[in-house]
């Protein structure tokens, strides 16, 4: 059986996020009423070892008046705790707090191989989603500041000061937002989550910016 957990909507969770067994359906329906990049998981238990399985996603709901960009991606950060092969993630390990693997969507260093695109004074912006299940972030983008930060509902920088600016978004579990930054030349711009730890686990990747 599984369930849903959908942040973007408020409602008593007692029916509409029951566990569903193999053979019921449940039609999940909702109003999108507050802006954010909304985190929805499988809530049945053990819920972390069903977090850990990939059972999650993201649901963004633009802020009003959302200014438009030139690029725009999605980074949703979470674990991997390996269990054999073709089996489920390995409950002991994430009770340990000792992750194989700590990823953006889904892959460790996919974004090494496959780096994403961009082109001087393109103005990017990035959302970012901590799905965990267990370890926070601080996302960073080496060689770049942030313009704009955006956290959990609300503008920490709005982009009008030019003399302002961020280094890392930090999130917990379950917490999301975005950034926007502009690269100043041609080359490669590694992002990482700051816990360094992680970055080296694979939470790591590469902007390729353009002249």
């Amino acid at each position: 059986g599984h369930s849903i957990d959908f942040h973007a909507g408020t409602l008593a969770p007692d029916v509409p996020m029951r566990t569903v067994n193999p053979g019921e359906s449940l039609t999940y329906t909702f109003t999108a009423t507050r802006a954010g990049i909304w985190m929805y998981h499988c809530s049945t238990m053990p819920m972390s070892q069903h977090i850990a399985n990939g059972m999650f996603g993201a649901v963004i709901i633009d802020p009003p008046n959302l200014p438009k960009v030139d690029k725009e991606y999605v980074l949703i950060q979470s674990e991997l705790y390996l269990g054999p092969p073709g089996g489920v993630a390995d409950l002991a390990k994430i009770q340990a707090d000792k992750p194989d693997a700590v990823v953006f969507n889904g892959y460790a260093n996919q974004y090494d191989f496959r780096p994403l695109p961009a082109k001087v004074g393109e103005k990017v912006r990035i959302w970012v989603l901590d799905a965990g299940p267990d370890r926070a972030t601080s996302f960073h983008v080496v060689g770049g500041q942030f313009s704009t930060v955006w956290s959990e509902g609300r503008y920490l920088l709005d982009g009008s000061d030019s003399s302002a600016g961020s280094q890392a978004l930090a999130l917990a579990p379950a917490q999301g937002g975005f950034v926007e930054l502009t690269f100043p030349q041609a080359g490669s711009y590694p992002f990482v989550s700051h816990y360094m730890v992680d970055a080296e686990r694979g939470a790591h990747g590469v902007f390729k910016v353009a002249g």
